[in-house]
């Protein structure tokens, strides 16, 4: 069931697939042409001394190797190519469907188990699609055509071979489903592997600030005695295999020696009948041994496909991309929030109850409350990085269910605390987003976001390498390049997750400088821990418990609200012992 998965894979390059099979065909005859050659050889060369037989027997094995050697050549390089071109199709179908999974599948799976699918799993199966369908043919047809020989030349040893070849069966299967387990926990633990050395590696700052070098040592090498301990056991297994079918080969041979030994001796059966009939026997043995072997890594490989299709088989985003209605092209009227409720899980508390909320066209919301209040989950319903349930969502009177979530989220520029840089150029970083861009709009996106103060002064300006995550950049740096994404972008809505919070004072400065640009003429959701970037919003939202608790001004809320009061007073000194928001 799982390799039929893949069919529409190969199908693309049957064409060419059909020729290796050919090749295939040719080869496994040439096999087997050897082994009936040696017949007349012995009879009519060594037995009858014939001299008129030396020369045209000797010129049909040349040719024999030869034929066999031009289509093995033929068959391998069309076989691997073609077993390239599969896993490059999987890989690339694998990572654009993981690219639009939902937002919680990313926040559910650690990032090295995600990488591992796409190079570790997709690798088994690039390691065996490069044998697969060579050796599986091959072996199979070379097993046809050598047993095909061996009833020509005496179909009772024939027959007496064909019964014993179930017991090399049996032990395959067996060998074969331990083979299947094994490898499905060791994937499992290298993806285990993968994720330590990313979080070790991409948070290397805090591993030495914190002097956690000798703990990450030990994590990661419990992790890889637990992945060896595992790669021992298939060991184990593999290495057991290729004796126990030694000693079936042994007993059929055996077996063939006693009694074509016997015929030989009373006259029944020619030397070069019995010579054909062991070197076909002997050349059986190798593709009854290899099929043994590739049944193992077919085993292996069927775990690591069908932990390729379950990701493949996630619902993703990709399909709401392209569904519905086109738009909102900006904002005429207003946003709405009716009646919403959301939650991650069934089995957990509401995050959000009952949020109705209106934010009209430019107007400056700012979102305020105590850590887990529902804050960031709000705004991060409008953009549906997250699907509700319960209550709607409106532009302008349409519930944003019905619009395509690609043009959904090219109307909304998200800036939040945790910049997102890429290891490019500044310019490209900035240009993020935007399908066609001149060097003029990246340059007055900068300006905009007071980016250019600091670009200017590097060696390679705008075409400056930044690192991974922008690691060559300062905060305040990395939040304005940030920024001036935003404000190319040029989206009619702006959410503004804590994109100050981090920053020192003077960072801050400039960089609300940069946001005050930004925020021009666009309708703005703000969530900010410090209230003094807040206190000019047109409207402040203070929610607490997932509730929305008030609505107003600064200096309203100063008055009636309870909880922004207390965050007021903590922010700015009035109060001198700790109080706990609820």
């Amino acid at each position: 069931m799982v390799f039929k998965r893949l069919w529409p894979y190969i199908k693309k390059y049957l064409n060419i697939t059909f020729l290796a099979i050919l090749c295939t065909v040719v080869v496994s005859g040439t096999n087997s042409a050897v082994a009936y050659l040696a017949k007349p050889v012995v009879d009519d060369v060594f037995g009858k001394r014939n001299p008129a037989m030396l020369v045209p027997l000797s010129i049909a094995v040349f040719a024999v190797y030869l034929i066999k050697d031009t289509f093995a050549y033929i068959q391998s390089y069309i076989t691997q190519s073609v077993s390239l071109k599969v896993i490059r199709d999987i890989r690339s179908d694998l990572y654009c469907h993981m690219v639009y999974l939902p937002l919680k599948e990313y926040q559910a799976t650690n990032t090295g188990k995600m990488v591992s699918h796409i190079m570790n799993d997709v690798g088994v199966l690039a390691r065996l699609a490069g044998t697969l369908v060579k050796d599986v043919l091959q072996q199979s047809f070379t097993i046809v055509f050598l047993v095909i020989v061996l009833f020509i030349r005496d179909w009772r040893l024939a027959i007496i071979c064909i019964t014993i070849l179930p017991l090399a069966g049996i032990i395959v299967s067996r060998y074969g489903k331990k083979t299947r387990k094994l490898t499905g926990k060791s994937q499992e633990a290298i993806a285990g592997l993968m994720s330590i050395l990313y979080e070790s590696f991409t948070g290397s700052r805090i591993v030495k600030a914190f002097t956690m070098e000798d703990r990450e040592n030990r994590k990661f090498i419990d992790e890889q005695e637990k992945y060896t301990k595992l790669q021992i056991k298939k060991a184990k297994v593999a290495s057991l295999l290729s004796p126990s079918m030694d000693a079936v080969g042994g007993l059929a041979m055996a077996v063939i020696i006693l009694y074509g030994g016997h015929r030989v001796i009373n006259g029944s059966m020619t030397t070069g009948q019995f010579v054909s009939f062991a070197a076909a026997l002997f050349m059986l043995y190798p593709p009854v041994k290899a099929l043994g072997g590739l049944h193992n890594n077919i085993q292996g490989a069927s775990a690591a496909i069908e932990r390729v299709l379950n990701v493949m088989d996630t619902p993703n985003e990709g399909e709401a991309m392209s569904s519905g209605i086109p738009g909102p092209d900006g904002i005429k009227d207003r946003i709405q929030y009716r009646g919403v409720s959301f939650r991650y899980n069934e089995n957990e508390d509401y995050v959000l109850k009952d949020v109705d909320l209106t934010i009209n066209k430019g107007e400056v919301v700012a979102v305020v409350g105590a850590s887990g209040g529902g804050k960031t989950t709000l705004v991060n319903l409008l953009p549906r990085f997250y699907e509700f349930k319960d209550g709607e969502i409106l532009i302008d009177g349409e519930n944003i269910k019905n619009f395509q979530l690609r043009t959904l989220r090219q109307n909304i520029a998200v800036v939040t605390q945790d910049t997102i840089l890429f290891n490019d150029t500044i310019r490209n970083n900035i240009a993020y987003g935007k399908g066609e861009f001149t060097d003029e709009m990246v340059f007055t996106a900068a300006r905009a976001a007071h980016a250019d103060i600091f670009i200017e002064k590097l060696p390679q300006k705008y075409d400056t390498i930044i690192g991974e995550k922008g690691f060559r950049l300062s905060g305040g740096e990395k939040q304005r390049i940030s920024i001036a994404r935003a404000i190319l972008k040029n989206s009619p809505i702006l959410i503004l997750d804590e994109a100050t919070s981090s920053l020192d004072t003077e960072s801050e400065r400039i960089v609300q400088q940069a946001l005050e640009n930004l925020m021009k003429n666009r309708t703005t959701l703000v969530i900010a821990h410090r209230l003094s970037t807040i206190i000019n919003a047109d409207k402040i939202v203070v929610i607490g418990g997932g509730r929305i608790t008030e609505t107003g001004k600064h200096t309203e809320l100063l008055s009636k609200s309870r909880i922004y009061k207390r965050l007021y007073d903590m922010q700015f000194g009035k109060l001198t012992e700790h109080v706990e928001i609820r």
